[in-house]
């Protein structure tokens, strides 16, 4: 995950190989910041990206004239900080010629849905991403811009709450000033609607870790457990239960806790009768987390959730703009367990999800 401004080479917006009339060191970071689109969709590890944002420092530093001669006598890679892969995407995108390397990347890192696809077509938001203001990548702008160009109406910021000190959860105070950055992007990107929200964590004893004036100020509170996720399976029910009774709920995330990648950590063990059922009956949407390392919940899990009627949400959790293609996982796993689109909250416009979180 790696914090660049890519709206120039987003999803809907030019593509490598296209020509573009902008300057040799636009180009130049455009084709770098599609490389960084491409590993963060394949989850690649986070050096490959990063030494791609390293080069996007070097290129821009350079004025025109340099950078073009570096490109025309092929020394591009005499400069500190780019390699072999790097100073291809950087001659190609300057030179206006197809990249291999690009091309190889975003055909190893495609997110397709197959099953999934009808669904994925009514999909119009994710409600469930981090910026930079946590521990994303990427600007609130660079999230919006994304999801726009995915074909989505609207987006819910949800960076972490203040306990999740690792990931730099946001305090009351910096809630505020990035609710006043959400308000004038909405005016500016407006008929997209971003919304408000925060991913915030479940405490010990079942309470939220945010005050009740914050959490009123919220469009969409997605709460999850990040600590303790060993604990016994009676407490750790109890805990869930009384956070999905909250009035100020919408989704419970990730519900396991599971991690199935890298380090592995096992379930959280509850009774999912009893969390889903508490689930149905107060309208709090069950997670569908499509990130690679959880695929949370288990199918076991998702059909008991199903089994209860509870409502879902396709989240992509994303960290940055690539991840947000995650979603064709989801929609995928949603179709093959036979769960219908209405009861898929992303599926619903933006007046209709707005109106749920509010009398939910």
């Amino acid at each position: 995950m790696v914090g660049v401004d890519i709206r120039r080479t987003l999803p809907g917006g030019a593509r490598y190989g296209e020509a573009m009339t902008s300057s040799a060191v636009d180009q130049a970071v455009a084709g770098l910041a599609r490389a960084i689109y491409f590993l963060d969709r394949g989850l690649a590890p986070r050096q490959k990206a990063k030494a791609f944002q390293r080069a996007i420092d070097v290129v821009t530093d350079l004025d025109e004239a340099t950078l073009g001669e570096l490109v025309t006598s092929g020394r591009i890679t005499s400069l500190d900080g780019i390699g072999d892969s790097t100073g291809g995407v950087i001659v190609d995108s300057v030179n206006g010629t197809p990249s291999a390397y690009l091309a190889r990347l975003d055909a190893q890192s495609a997110q397709l849905a197959t099953v999934g696809a009808p669904m994925r077509a009514l999909v119009r938001s994710d409600l469930h991403c981090h910026t930079t203001w946590s521990d994303g990548g990427a600007s609130i702008r660079a999230m919006a811009e994304n999801a726009r160009a995915l074909g989505h109406t609207h987006l819910a910021i949800t960076d972490h709450s203040p306990r999740l000190t690792i990931a730099h959860g946001l305090s009351p105070e910096r809630l505020d000033e990035q609710l006043d950055e959400i308000d004038r992007l909405n005016i500016e990107l407006a008929p997209f609607r971003i919304l408000r929200g925060m991913e915030v964590d479940i405490l010990l004893d079942g309470s939220l870790d945010l005050p009740e004036e914050s959490l009123a100020r919220l469009d969409v509170v997605v709460a999850s457990v990040h600590s303790k996720l060993a604990m016994p399976a009676d407490e750790m029910t109890r805990r869930m239960v009384l956070a999905v009774a909250s009035p100020h709920v919408d989704i419970l995330g990730h519900c396991t806790g599971r991690q199935i990648m890298g380090t592995p950590r096992a379930p959280s063990r509850f009774d999912a009768d009893l969390v889903f059922a508490a689930c149905a009956q107060f309208a709090t949407a069950v997670e569908i987390n499509c990130r690679p390392e959880r695929h949370d919940p288990p199918a076991e899990l998702l059909a008991a959730a199903d089994e209860w009627g509870c409502l879902f949400a396709i989240d992509c959790d994303a960290h940055s703009p690539g991840q947000m293609e995650w979603q064709a996982w989801g929609c995928d796993v949603a179709t093959q367990q036979g769960i219908h689109p209405e009861r898929i909250i992303n599926t619903w416009d933006t007046d209709e999800l707005l109106a749920w979180t509010a009398a939910a």
